[in-house]
C-alpha cells in the first residue's frame, strides 16, 4: 500500500513537471526580444547574458547532482544503527566553497564592467548621427538637429526613428512631462528620460530592416494611462535610403488649393494647429512653419505608416475612427489638457462632422 502511494506521488510529480514544461513552451517568442540582437552593443549584452546563463546552468546541475548523491548515499536505512562522524568544520571545504564563487564572480565581473563602459560611452565625431528624443504622454518625438528645412526648423518626426546602418547614433534624450524609458531591445538596453535632464544612448544597427518589418521599441517606465501603447519603430536604412528619406522630410508639405484637401486644410488651420505643427509651402511659394509643437508634427504624416504612438497602422478607416473619437482607440485624459502651459494628455473629441474628417484624411494623405 505504501509503495503504491509512493508510485502515485512520483507519477503526479512527473505529470505536473511535464505539464509545466509544455505550458512554458506555449509562450510566444515576442517581437520585442533582447535575445535577438541586431547590433554590436545589443550583442555584447546578449553575450553577457549567455555567459551568466550557462554558468548558472553548470552550477545548478553540479549542486543538484551533489545534493541527490548525498541524499541517496547517506540516507537513513531502517536496518542500520549508524551514527555519522560528528564534525565542526572542514577548512579545506570552506576554502573551496569560498574560492569557487569568488572565481565565478570575477569571471562574470570582467565582461560586465567592460560592457557597462561600452554601453555608457557617448560617441563623438563627424561620423556620428545625433538625434534628439523627447518623451511625451504617450508618444516619442524625434528631432535631427543636423538637418534643417527651408523654414530653419530641424527635421522633426514622431513614432518612427530612421537611422542608417552601421553608423553610431547618439540619442540625446529628455522628457516633456513625466519619467519615460526608451528601449529598443534589438539595439541596446533601457535608458530613462527625465524631465529637466538629458541622458544619452548609443544605437548601432548591423543591417537595414525590411520596409514592412522595422525594429520595435517601447516605453519601459510606467507613465500612466497609455503606457502600454507608448511604442515606436526603428527603421534601419542604407545610407542612400536614409539620405533620400532626409531629403523628402525636409521638403515642405504643400497647401492645397481645391478639392477635399482644401476642406481639410481649413479644418487643420482652425482645429489642429492648437497642438500640431507642420512646415508648409503656401500657393505663392512662401515656406512657413505653422502650429504649436505639443503633439506629433504632421508634416509627411501619412508616410510614417503608424500613428497613435505607433499603436496602429495608418488606414483610412482607423484614421476616421481616430478623428471621430480618439479615446475610443487609445486611453487618454484630454479633459485635463492645459494647452497654455504645454500640458497635453491626449487628443480631444472635437465633434468633427463627416466632411471635415474626410477632408483631413485627404489632406494628410497628400502630405505623405
Amino acid at each position: 500500500m505504501v509503495k503504491r502511494s509512493q508510485m502515485m506521488r512520483r507519477r503526479l510529480v512527473l505529470l505536473f513537471a511535464t505539464l509545466g514544461l509544455a505550458l512554458a513552451s506555449c509562450s510566444g517568442s515576442g517581437d520585442q526580444s533582447a535575445l535577438d540582437p541586431k547590433g554590436p552593443i545589443a550583442r555584447d549584452i546578449d553575450n553577457l547574458w549567455l555567459l551568466v546563463f550557462w554558468i548558472s546552468v553548470v552550477v545548478f546541475v553540479l549542486v543538484e547532482v551533489a545534493l541527490l548523491y548525498a541524499i541517496r548515499k547517506f540516507r537513513e536505512r531502517p536496518d542500520e544503527d549508524f551514527r555519522p562522524k560528528q564534525i565542526h568544520g572542514n577548512t579545506r571545504l570552506e576554502v573551496l566553497w569560498t574560492a569557487i564563487p569568488a572565481v565565478i564572480l570575477a569571471v562574470i565581473a570582467v565582461p560586465t564592467v567592460a560592457g557597462v563602459f561600452n554601453v555608457r560611452e557617448i560617441p563623438e565625431g563627424p561620423d556620428v548621427l545625433e538625434v534628439e528624443v523627447i518623451g511625451h504622454q504617450w508618444w516619442f518625438e524625434f528631432r535631427y538637429p543636423a538637418y534643417t528645412n527651408a523654414a530653419g526648423e530641424p527635421l522633426t518626426t514622431a513614432s518612427v526613428l530612421h537611422i542608417p546602418e552601421d553608423v553610431k547614433v547618439n540619442l540625446i534624450m529628455t522628457s516633456a512631462d513625466v519619467i519615460h524609458s526608451f528601449w529598443v531591445p534589438a539595439l541596446n538596453g533601457k535608458r530613462d528620460l527625465v524631465p529637466g535632464n538629458t541622458s544619452n544612448l548609443t544605437l548601432i544597427a548591423d543591417d537595414p530592416t525590411p520596409s514592412d518589418d522595422p525594429l520595435p521599441g517601447q516605453c519601459a517606465e510606467y507613465c500612466w494611462l497609455a503606457h502600454a501603447d507608448m511604442r515606436f519603430k526603428v527603421d534601419v536604412d542604407t545610407q542612400a535610403e536614409f539620405d533620400a528619406w532626409v531629403a523628402e522630410q525636409l521638403e515642405p508639405v504643400v497647401v492645397p488649393t481645391s478639392g477635399p484637401e482644401l476642406e481639410g486644410w481649413e479644418t487643420f488651420q482652425s482645429v489642429c494647429t492648437a497642438c500640431h505643427q507642420a512646415t508648409v509651402q503656401q500657393p505663392d511659394g512662401t515656406v512657413e512653419t505653422i502650429g504649436v509643437s505639443l503633439a506629433p508634427n504632421l508634416g509627411h504624416f501619412w508616410g510614417r505608416g503608424v500613428f497613435a504612438g505607433a499603436k496602429y497602422e495608418i488606414t483610412d478607416d482607423l484614421m476616421a475612427q481616430w478623428l471621430d473619437n480618439p479615446s475610443d482607440l487609445k486611453p487618454m485624459d484630454p479633459d485635463r489638457n492645459d494647452i497654455a502651459n504645454g500640458r497635453v494628455l491626449g487628443m480631444p473629441d472635437f465633434g468633427l462632422d463627416g466632411t471635415q474628417i474626410d477632408g483631413l484624411i485627404a489632406l494628410l494623405k497628400s502630405w505623405e
